[in-house]
């Protein structure tokens, strides 16, 4: 039989009908403005109680218990948190950031949520690595979702080498020439990434061909790599450290992949086993891990690839269930903080709102305890504001400073 259409039948007649008396009874006495339902009307009684020559009855915003909003004053505002906690009671995107920092918090003291973030941009290269190294080391995040790229740059950080400011009067042509590769504002010298290479190389010469490679296990032995050989910190290094799992989904489009291709080609020439690499060991790792949580949490740096390949493990879960693959319970995340300046209305996934993705089955709704915060904002000013002031708030700084002494 055809699908009704929403809104026929019996039960449609009679929404029909209650929205028709509706607004014959709005049209007939404007009296009460409708507030936002989280919000419950009071008396008119609690206003002027009286009706103006235009039919509005002008309510007291104190008695409908509206939330009022402050000035930020500077002068109160002597750390990172209390900076954050003043915009959140601002307006527009300092309320964002505030909002942001409160659920990320709640994320981070909540012991049964296990939390992923993703990230996608320059971000390493926009120097934001050793925010992603605070995060993983206190504790807060547990699995990384990333671009190759992010790690690939974040590797030359690791390894002691730099990053430099791009000079408008250069030229990109001259800039080829001279190895310099720009990104936006910011030079990585080819020479970082050829000496990224040698780290690669290290470590694909001595991987076991019987071994198939997935994202996960090769920056887990990088990780390694680095908790050896270097003295500074690295985002690979802290997750090896603390066993979080580093996924790289779309691996070939990354100087990373690009290095295990170059492998996979001298490994032919010189009749050498070749290596195996399966992405869908990521995807069965990543899988497995989520459906033992108890409760999920995510913070998207950007969006693209790692976001959605992160958020479609609710929909992988519901078709386990739904097609009677296996039995098990719908696997939604309970929070989530996003901060990225892509708007909604250009249609792809990196602009998605939380609320868009309910519609999937990747989040738990508000109306069921799901809390998101979202932040429109560049993410190399968005991000030391909301995780500075989290990690504030979990006393993350005073633990490094007696550690350091």
């Amino acid at each position: 039989m055809p699908k009704k259409r929403a809104g026929t039948g019996q039960r449609g007649a009679k929404r029909r009908k209650a929205a028709g008396a509706e607004r014959s009874a709005a049209s007939r006495a404007r009296t009460v403005p409708k507030l936002r339902e989280s919000v419950p009307l009071v008396p008119a009684s609690h206003g002027s109680g009286q009706k103006t020559v235009t039919g509005r009855v002008l309510h007291d915003p104190v008695s409908d218990r509206l939330r009022p909003i402050f000035p930020i004053d500077l002068a109160k505002c002597g750390t990172i948190d209390a900076l954050v906690r003043g915009m959140g009671e601002t307006a527009f995107t300092g309320r964002q950031v505030g909002d942001a920092a409160d659920v990320l918090e709640a994320m981070a003291r909540d012991q049964d949520c296990f939390v992923v973030m993703t990230l996608a941009g320059a971000l390493t290269v926009g120097k934001m690595g050793l925010i992603f190294c605070d995060l993983v080391d206190a504790g807060i995040v547990k699995a990384i979702v990333s671009t190759g790229a992010l790690m690939a740059h974040g590797l030359v950080e690791a390894t002691g080498r730099s990053h430099f400011r791009y000079n408008p009067a250069m030229d990109d042509r001259e800039l080829f020439h001279a190895g310099y590769n720009r990104v936006y504002d910011s030079l990585e010298p080819e020479v970082n990434l050829d000496h990224v290479e040698e780290v690669v190389d290290h470590i694909l010469q001595g991987w076991d061909p019987a071994e198939t490679l997935c994202s996960w296990k090769l920056h887990r032995r990088i990780g390694e790599y680095l908790l050896e050989h270097t003295p500074g910190r690295g985002i690979l290094k802290s997750a090896r450290a603390l066993n979080v799992p580093v996924f790289v989904p779309a691996f070939s489009d990354s100087e990373l992949g690009i290095d295990f291709a170059l492998d996979q080609r001298v490994r032919r020439k010189k009749g050498q086993p070749l290596l195996r690499f399966d992405p869908f060991e990521d995807f069965e790792y990543f899988a497995q891990t989520m459906l033992s949580q108890k409760r999920m949490g995510i913070l998207t740096i950007g969006g693209g690839v790692p976001r959605n390949w992160s958020q479609q493990f609710g929909v992988f879960a519901e078709l386990l269930a739904r097609r009677g693959i296996e039995q098990v319970p719908l696997k939604r995340y309970h929070y989530g903080v996003r901060i990225c300046p892509e708007p909604v209305y250009w249609g792809g996934l990196s602009g998605s709102t939380y609320r868009e993705a309910v519609s999937w089955g990747k989040f738990v709704p508000e109306e069921e305890g799901g809390r998101f915060a979202e932040v429109f904002d560049d993410a190399t000013v968005a991000l030391p504001l909301v995780a500075g002031a989290v990690l504030e708030r979990i006393g993350y700084f005073r633990r490094e400073g007696q550690r350091a002494k």
